[in-house]
């Protein structure tokens, strides 16, 4: 594959992994690489990711929430982040990053409340020892929903930064 790798100052998106569990840390590889965009993948420990100088690991350590609290100190405006952690969704949301789930879902400011609102009835009814059941399995088809959905991401990030560089905004 032909990639021209771009340096970060001329393309300043960055992609945040919650890394631990994530099953499409792969595929970002890939999308970011052809993009040139820097990639973080942020885990509690020790996490291999591909040798590159666009990709880095971050051990945030194994406090409670070390990596979701890492993620959210930086992700901002014009970044993306990839994570299934509706807490950590929301809180990036709040700071202006595109976010998505590993099923392709996005996380908006739209839509953000009442995912975070279903997220703590569902824990309230398990802690009252209600089987609610699990996730379902990760499937084919939200690896290709993860694939467009982080693909609109990107070119909806690089419309508006080159909107703002035609207004003289950025």
């Amino acid at each position: 594959m032909n990639q021209q790798a771009m340096t970060p100052t001329e393309n300043p998106t960055r992609i945040y992994v919650d890394a631990d569990a994530c099953p499409v840390k792969d595929e970002v590889y890939r999308v970011a690489l052809r993009h040139g965009l820097l990639v973080s993948v942020v885990a509690g420990n020790f996490i291999r990711v591909p040798q590159d100088p666009l990709i880095e690991r971050i051990a945030a350590g194994s406090g409670m929430d070390a990596a979701d609290d890492w993620i959210a100190e930086r992700a901002g405006y014009g970044d993306i982040v990839i994570t299934a952690d509706i807490p950590l969704a929301s809180r990036c949301v709040k700071a202006g990053a595109d976010v998505i789930a590993p099923n392709g879902k996005p996380f908006t400011e739209q839509s953000i409340g009442m995912t975070l609102a279903m997220r703590n009835l569902m824990t309230d009814l398990r802690s009252s020892g209600e089987i609610t059941g699990g996730p379902r399995s990760f499937s084919p088809r939200d690896r290709s929903a993860f694939l467009s959905a982080l693909d609109t991401a990107i070119r909806r990030i690089q419309r508006r930064r080159a909107e703002q560089t035609a207004t003289g905004q950025g």
